[in-house]
């Protein structure tokens, strides 16, 4: 599901919050300032201490893409690649000129334009090999970021607890209220609860969702370069569509292999009539 993100996160602050009403809580003393800007703000700031401002300033975006990931239409790119192969093995690599003009998948354009331009299995794999190392460090950073922010909120909590504790027994010293002390101390804990209440439905999720969209992307990547390597050493269509397949579950590979298979007949008969 595209937004299980953002709905497992709404739901499970919505859980939070609603066991604590149905305690006999209320939610303006469980969202109060103090205990949210030692949180939120503590982590945020240690976040970007032990992070770099590149990375950091990125989180918005990065959010936002873990709520609203891209789109990979996995079998789409695989019957290009099939298409492709048809065109190569009837008129040359050269007629895949105009049709990588109008690919989407950049990588899809970027690999197979070297052999447009002349390169080899051999180009291809450096190419590959140098675009997985780049990938994997970018989003390793990324996905690292987060999972430093949910390593430091329940500290920030149990920090701002301790504040919270602290400015209460120094109330006590001074001979206040006892029921002042006990709601004091009842608003000490609310920054330990948040504290490992976002680490645990906030950043440690999106961090896992961002390693699901990198696993994701590089799937449909390693696809693409096994795809093109088989245009490129000149392999038929049908065993184009057999290493394509292994991208897949083998519980789905059947199923792509039939799709792929009509989808390669409807294209050779164009190609007749095209003729």
């Amino acid at each position: 599901m595209r937004f299980s993100t953002l709905i497992g996160i709404l739901l499970g602050l919505a859980a939070i919050l609603g066991a604590f009403y149905m305690e006999g809580g209320s939610f303006s003393k469980l969202i109060l300032p103090a205990p949210l800007l030692i949180v939120i703000g503590g982590t945020l700031m240690a976040g970007l201490a032990s992070s770099s401002w590149k990375v950091f300033s990125k989180i918005l975006i990065l959010i936002g893409k873990c709520f609203f990931p891209p789109r990979l239409n996995k079998q789409k790119i695989a019957l290009q690649i099939i298409e492709y192969s048809l065109l190569t093995r009837k008129f040359g690599m050269l007629t895949l000129e105009d049709k990588l003009v109008k690919a989407e998948n950049l990588y899809l354009k970027k690999f197979f334009q070297i052999g447009l331009d002349g390169g080899d299995g051999e180009t291809l794999t450096e190419n590959y090999e140098m675009e997985v190392e780049g990938i994997t460090m970018r989003h390793g950073e990324n996905i690292s970021l987060f999972n430093k922010l949910g390593g430091l909120s329940p500290t920030m909590g149990i920090i701002g607890t301790v504040l919270g504790l602290i400015t209460t027994m120094g109330a006590a010293a001074e001979n206040a209220d006892a029921d002042a002390l006990i709601a004091n101390i009842a608003v000490a804990f609310l920054a330990t609860l948040w504290g490992i209440a976002l680490a645990n439905v906030v950043w440690i999720p999106i961090a896992d969702k961002l390693q699901t969209i990198h696993n994701d992307e590089m799937d449909v990547l390693t696809m693409i370069y096994n795809g093109a390597k088989s245009v490129f050493t000149g392999d038929s269509p049908l065993v184009v569509i057999s290493k394509l397949s292994s991208s897949y579950p083998l519980s789905e590979q059947a199923q792509f292999q039939r799709t792929a298979k009509s989808f390669a007949d409807k294209q050779r008969k164009l190609l007749k009539t095209d003729k």
